[in-house]
Parts: C-alpha cells; structure tokens; sequence
C-alpha cells in the first residue's frame, strides 16, 4: 500500500476534523482577556461602561455563533461535495478559515469586538465544511480493507485539534493577554499547510467513477493512493455500485428523509451522531475541574491534567484505528457504550460520596480517564468510517449534511440547557447520559448490522432486511438481490 494515502489521510486532517476541534477547545482560554477587550472598546467609542450582563451577552454570542457558522458550513456540504467534487469543496472550506483568522488577528488593532463575531461565524463555516467533506472524502480514498483506518483519523485530528488548542491557551504559550489575537488566529496555520499540500492529490475515485463517469481518471487515482498493483477487485465493486444507482442525481435531505430504503440507516445514523452530545463527553470535561480539585491537585496544575484527558482521548483514537478491522465496527460500538454506561453509573456514585472517604476522589480520577478512553475507542472513533459505510453513493452527500446539521444543533441546544441541567440535578445528571448509552449498547447489540470488510451493496443489502419486512418486502428484497446480482456478473 503506497504511503500517499496516510498522507493524504493527514493533509485532509489538519484542514478538515483538526480545525473543528482547534476551534472548541481554543476559545476557553482568552475568554476574560475577551471580555476585558469588549469593555475597553465599548468605553472609548461611547464614554460608558457597558454593563457585565451585557459583556456576558456578548461573550456568550462570540462562542455560540461559531454553532451557527458551523451549521451554515455542513449544511453546504452536500451540494459543494456534488457540484465541485471532494477535493475542490475541501479546498474552499480554506477560504472562510483564513477570512475569519484574518478578523479576529486584527480584531484588536482595529479595536473592533464585531470583527471577533464575524471571525468565529466564519470559523464555524470552514469547520463544519471542513468536518464533513474531510469523513467523505476520506472513507471514499480508502480501500476496503482500511477504510475503517482511514476514515476514523477524522477523530484522532479533532481530538489533536482539541489538545494543540488547549496547549496554546496555556500561559506559557499565547494565553496571555499580550498575545490573545495571535491565539484566536492560529487556524490560518493548519489551512496554509492544506491550501499547498491537497493539490498534490487527487479526487475521490469513488466520486470520479460514479458522479464524473471517468473510469481512467479513477484508475490514475486508485494507483496514486493506493500503489502499484492489482486494484480490479475494489474497482469492480465501485462499478456494482455505479450501475445500481445508473440514472438517479445525488439525492436530497428530503429524499433522505422520507425513502423507506434507508429508513432503518437514516435512523442509526441519528442515534449515533446524537452520541457527540448526549454520550455525556461534555457534562464529564465540566466535571473533571472540581473532581482534580476534591482530589488534591493544585489549580495551577488541573490545566496539565486537562491536558492528560486530551491526549488520551488522542491515544484511544488512535488504539482505535489499529482495533477498527480486527474487531469490526459493531463490536466495539456495543462493548465500549457498555463500558461508558458503567463509569457514568459508578461516577454518580463516587460524586455523591465525594466527601465521604479520601480514596473516593482518586476512584472518579480514573472514572473519568477510563470514560474518555471508551469514548475515544468506541463512539468518537467508529462513527466516522460507519456514515460512509452505510450508504451508497447517491445518498452519502444528503447523509453527511443530515450528520452536520444535527450535530450542531444539538451542540447548540446543549449549550443553552447544559448550565440548567448541571444546576437542577447536579451530579445526578449522569444517569441522563448514563441512559442513552446503556439504550445504544442495546440498539448497536440488536439491530446494527457488521459493515466490516463488505462492500457497500453488501451492506445495502443487510439494511434492507431491515427496512422492507413482511411479505410485501420479502418480495422487494427479492426483486433487489436478482437486480444487484445481475449487476455484479456484469
């Protein structure tokens, strides 16, 4: 296997998945510098103080329009990822990341707080663009045998984009109030790097057989990639595919939504992307600064310990890209949403009986690390090769822009009623989260079909038992083998 691939794996990475999680983590810790900034400005313009509900407003729209930004950027994906191919859509997603870098470096020279406001929506246009097109175009490059590699190394680049991000607010670095701009800047470094290096590489070949009808240029492509060698076989596969859906355009978020023939992949693919916000990942990060604390670490050093979290969450990633295609997808869905229920459980537990016994503290320590852990290897890590393996061609841009659009809103809606959870039920707000992955576990166990190794009419075919049952859709299963086996002998 040529090492194109993994580069080109780490070029889309550090433009595309990398920036979405830059942008979350980097915004915490500028925030009073911010604030201050907003102040300052506001008093030399009009000759008032502007008061701290005010300034909190403020602050409070400075981080949530970056949910809007991104909501606008997914939302875009799909026609982009259609109209210009995958390579191009990546490509322009650089543009409002260097815009909105641009905004907010010079926000202070200018002394202009709205320029902060139009910088993060523009940084949430390249990530929710960038997050989407990278999963795409990355599954759709990768041959069968790695494409569960492939594909998650859009989670091991948010989970290094959160680290780089939190590494850069440390006061050692650029969290200081001289150098905040710098800070709030720093995404136009990874979206140079991809601006020179993705040219280099070619399109999808999945996007250049199928959508484009160019076999050679697939054929050029698959041995830049993947190396010299016998590829027929994947090729093949990719023509199958072609041939199954000859004649129809790339479908619509509507057609998503109301075709039974992917009713049951429209359905998994709601419930796994709503496991980024309500898996309980965010309640446990709120957590980990009052637990480090009750568990005798100095303030000064729980930035350090935050950043542990980071890195394992980068090294569970990581395990599981090496795990994906040994154990399969389903496998460690279930197992690891299994192990996420029983920390939640147990970690209500210990914070109730924080006080109760000194080793108490140290139990939800490890709580959280071994969560974090799970979290990675499981739910953050398979969801990204699960969306391209569970639809076909004409589906998957619809698919990736219904992935987008809910994950930020409900990134949004989280943001607004986190604050009100954590004060209403405190620690007992775990069995909340607690609940859904204990649901999922079982949802996974039951009814998700194993996409490992199969190519994606196989899997096609799987959810089709699924969504067409009785005898009426017997006698559609039916009809749709005889035309899908036709098409393979061809």
């Amino acid at each position: 296997m040529s090492h194109n691939l993994f580069l080109l794996a780490f070029v889309l990475g550090i433009g595309g998945a990398f920036q979405y999680g830059l942008q979350t983590s980097i915004i915490n810790s500028p925030a009073e510098y911010i604030k201050s900034f907003i102040r300052e400005t506001w008093l030399k313009r009009y000759g008032s103080s502007l008061s701290e509900e005010m300034v909190t407003l403020m602050w409070s729209f400075i981080v949530s329009i970056y949910s809007i930004g991104g909501l606008l950027g997914s939302s875009s994906a799909g026609y982009l990822a259609v109209r210009f191919g995958r390579k191009k859509a990546m490509l322009l997603a650089n543009i409002p990341a260097l815009l909105g870098s641009a905004l907010m470096g010079l926000s202070r020279l200018c002394g202009s707080f709205e320029m902060i406001i139009a910088g993060r929506l523009f940084s949430g246009v390249c990530g929710g663009l960038a997050l989407n097109i990278h999963i795409m175009y990355a599954g759709e490059c990768a041959p069968r045998k790695l494409r569960g590699m492939i594909a998650m190394t859009a989670s091991t680049s948010i989970a290094a984009g959160k680290f780089v991000g939190f590494s850069l607010g440390l006061r050692e670095v650029l969290g200081v109030d001289a150098l905040w701009p710098m800070l709030m800047a720093a995404n136009v470094v990874p979206a140079l790097i991809q601006l020179l290096a993705l040219p280099f590489f070619p399109d999808s070949p999945r996007y250049l057989l199928i959508d484009k009808k160019d076999k050679e240029a697939c054929i050029k492509a698959v041995k830049q990639l993947w190396g010299d060698g016998d590829h027929m076989a994947e090729i093949d596969d990719m023509m199958s595919e072609a041939e199954a859906i000859r004649g129809e355009k790339a479908k619509s978020v509507c057609d998503l939504l109301r075709d039974r023939a992917v009713r049951w992949q429209l359905i998994t693919l709601f419930l796994l992307v709503s496991c980024m916000q309500l898996a309980g990942a965010n309640v446990v990060y709120f957590y980990a600064y009052n637990i480090f604390t009750t568990a005798g670490i100095l303030p000064a050093q729980i930035h350090y310990v935050s950043l542990g979290l980071g890195l394992t969450e980068i090294l569970s990633t990581v395990l599981c890209g090496f795990l994906i295609e040994r154990a399969g997808r389903k496998s460690l869905l279930w197992k690891n949403y299994t192990v996420m229920a029983l920390a939640l459980g147990l970690l209500t537990v210990t914070l109730s009986l924080q006080d109760s016994f000194f080793w108490v503290p140290y139990c939800s320590v490890a709580l959280i690390f071994i969560f974090i852990m799970s979290f990675g290897i499981g739910p953050a890590g398979v969801l990204c090769p699960l969306l391209t393996e569970i639809f076909i061609q004409s589906y998957r841009p619809a698919a990736y822009v219904f992935n987008g659009v809910t994950n930020w809103i409900q990134l949004f809606m989280l943001g607004l009623l986190f604050p009100f959870i954590v004060k209403g039920l405190g620690s007992f707000c775990f069995i909340i989260f607690l609940t859904y992955c204990a649901s999922m576990a079982v949802f996974v166990f039951l009814v998700l079909p194993e996409t490992k190794g199969k190519t994606m009419l196989q899997v096609m075919e799987e959810f089709k038992r699924l969504n067409y049952r009785g005898k009426k859709g017997q006698s559609v299963l039916q009809q749709s083998n005889c035309s899908v086996t036709t098409v393979t002998r061809l």
